[in-house]
């Protein structure tokens, strides 16, 4: 949920920053990426302008004497203006932002009025080459539109040069916000393609925590639940005074199932770890306690984790059930490695006639999860589970993408 909103956040700020009437983004109201030569570059035009405002009050003649200091007072106080006006407009602050460029116009004024035009002109370049680039566009706009009779009061040439410096202000203005919220902008859809690779991240990590609960759940629900039905059974025998060698035979199957279950849970660890023999090599190994055959067809290939887990518990239930309601009969085991899954059939022929019986199928390792769990399991791999009787015996068939 965190990184969802992370993400509108900044899918919002993204969208805000080409809106007409908002503000630049933050990304771009700061010098974040700006190269060194380009800071450089600015150094360089910011110390020109200074010194053209500086020698053009001096050589205007309009300040001597006595007002030989207002000039270095002025210039402070408009450079002060400028460095709390990149803080305010980065809170977004209007009133604040525009009573800075306020105080900076007045010093523009102020010099116009003593006889230094030229440096009157400077300064008011610089107001509304600022608020162009840094405020929302109607408030820059109206900047530049109320410093244009500045422009036309202090030019020489009247109209037509006031008309050329306004048109080039608001050229350079609008050229540095368009530069500022490009860089912005690549900032942001970087903040974004970073938080969308930790919610990826967050999100694998749930699902292997997943499947790591799914494989502990299904080694040991299995074999504890059975261990638990044939001690209960044991204790109530215990309890009716049965003979001990019934009482001793419960025992030692659910010795036989603690056995089976820890073999399982390494197994399963293995899995886990990603070190675990071929799918083939299990089959085999199961094959030979339950007495089975095993046919691979198809060009081998490594699987992934889950659907490998998937063949793996399948063919052990399947066995297993074999066992408990088929014993003595002829299992068959066949893994198919196909273009894009995996399939696996275990058929049986069915218990010998002397042990016929009723085979409830999914239902029958007496744990309640069985075969049942396995279909969950295929699809939720975007596989298929299909079990049932089929002629004498009983056929398990398990498909898998991989």
């Amino acid at each position: 949920m965190g990184e969802a909103r992370g993400l509108a956040r900044v899918g919002s700020r993204v969208a805000s920053g080409v809106s007409w009437g908002a503000w630049p983004s933050r990304e771009a109201l700061t010098r974040l990426g700006v190269p060194r030569g380009r800071v450089v570059l600015d150094h360089c035009m910011i110390a020109g302008l200074s010194v053209l405002v500086l020698t053009g009050c001096y050589t205007s003649g309009a300040f001597h004497g006595w007002y030989a200091p207002v000039p270095p007072i002025g210039f402070g106080l408009c450079v002060v203006a400028a460095l709390r006006y990149h803080h305010t407009t980065l809170d977004h602050r209007v009133a604040a932002s525009l009573g800075l460029l306020s105080v900076i116009a007045l010093c523009g004024l102020g010099a116009y009025a003593a006889g230094a035009p030229t440096s009157a002109t400077v300064l008011w370049i610089v107001v509304s080459v600022m608020a162009m680039e840094r405020l929302p566009l109607p408030m820059g706009l109206a900047t530049v539109a109320v410093l244009v009779a500045g422009f036309v009061e202090a030019d020489e040439t009247g109209v037509l040069g006031a008309g050329i410096t306004t048109a080039a202000v608001l050229l350079a203005g609008y050229s540095l916000r368009l530069d500022a919220q490009a860089r912005g902008a690549g900032f942001q859809l970087l903040a974004q393609e970073r938080l969308a690779r930790e919610a990826e991240a967050a999100s694998a990590a749930l699902a292997e925590r997943a499947r790591i609960a799914r494989e502990i759940h299904d080694v040991l629900a299995h074999s504890l639940s059975a261990q638990m039905v044939h001690l209960e059974v044991a204790r109530l025998q215990i309890e009716s005074g049965a003979e001990r060698a019934e009482i001793l035979k419960l025992v030692t199957s659910a010795r036989a199932m603690a056995r089976e279950g820890l073999a399982e849970t390494r197994h399963a660890l293995s899995a886990l770890r990603g070190d675990m023999v071929p799918v083939e090599d299990y089959l085999r190994e199961l094959a030979r306690e339950g007495r089975a055959q095993v046919d691979v067809t198809g060009r081998r290939r490594d699987l992934p984790a889950e659907a490998s887990q998937a063949v793996r518990r399948v063919a052990q239930e399947a066995l297993t059930n074999v066992l408990k309601h088929a014993p003595g009969a002829r299992t068959r085991i066949r893994l198919a490695y196909e273009t894009d899954q995996v399939s696996l059939e275990i058929r049986d022929s069915g218990p010998p006639a002397a042990a016929e019986g009723g085979r409830d199928g999914l239902g029958s390792t007496g744990s309640g999860y069985g075969l049942r769990g396995m279909r969950e399991r295929a699809e939720l791999l975007g596989g298929s589970l299909d079990a049932g009787p089929e002629g004498p015996g009983f056929a398990v068939r398990l498909r898998v993408p991989a």
